[in-house]
Parts: C-alpha cells; structure tokens; sequence
C-alpha cells in the first residue's frame, strides 16, 4: 500500500492479508549478527539440536522486525508501531515459510491520532510462531 490508512479504511474484525516469508539459512544467520545476537542457536546447528530445536532458529529480534514490517506493510508510510507484544511458541526454522497473518480489534480516534490494535500470528507448519498484539497509530 502506498497511502497511510484513515479511519474511513479501518473496520474493527478486518483481517489484514496474508504474508509469507521462506526462511532460509541464511536469512536467519545473516538477521541475528545485523542484531548482534551471537547466540550459537542462531547459527550452529549441531549446537541447535543438543539444545532440543530441530536446527537453528530465528531470534526474537527479527521476528519483532518482521512483525512490524508487516503491520506497517498494511497500515502505510505515514504509520507508527507504538506496541509490540508477543509471545513465543514453535521455532522459526530454515527450509519452513513463515505466513503472518492479523486483524484489527480496535480502531479508535484519541487525539489527533488514529489507534488501531491488531491481532497477529506468525505461524509455519509446525504450529505457531509467534502471536500477540500491536498498537499502531496514524
């Protein structure tokens, strides 16, 4: 979307569409050193798997940044996250793709400032990724 939203375009129970991320290897190396996150499950499999994942996973650093990518996506340009709040589930593995979905459950003017709230879940095949709540404002 190239237009910020308003609250004309905004429905409390509208589902945001849907965004799908392959998740690769490198991808989710290459995110943890940009966060400087040099957890070896982040980047050494063997390591991964004594500690109980199926391989390396993505760190919660870049889900957040995925998450907002996402809203803002939607929301457009002129948008600002105010909130994050997730919880963790399945890991985020190479080789799997992570679909994000989410719906607006509250769009409220306060203020000069329109604020929507928004569902979200980050899932693959092997279950949930991650699900919370994002506040953004307009």
């Amino acid at each position: 979307m190239s237009e910020t939203r308003t609250l004309a375009s905004v429905s409390v129970g509208d589902e945001l569409p849907s965004l799908e991320i392959p998740l690769s290897r490198t991808l989710i190396v290459s995110t943890a050193i940009a966060s400087r996150d040099y957890q070896d499950v982040h980047h050494d499999p063997d390591l991964a798997k004594m500690r109980g994942s199926p391989d390396i996973f993505m760190n919660i650093l870049t889900t957040n940044g995925y998450i907002s990518r996402y809203v803002t996506d939607w929301a457009g340009p002129e948008s600002m996250v105010k909130r994050i709040a997730i919880r963790l589930g399945v890991p985020a593995v190479p080789g799997k793709t992570l679909r994000f979905d989410g719906e607006v459950t509250k769009a409220e003017v306060e203020g000069d400032e329109l604020v929507i709230d928004l569902s979200v879940r980050a899932a693959n095949d092997l279950g949930d990724h991650a699900t919370g709540t994002v506040t953004v404002t307009l």
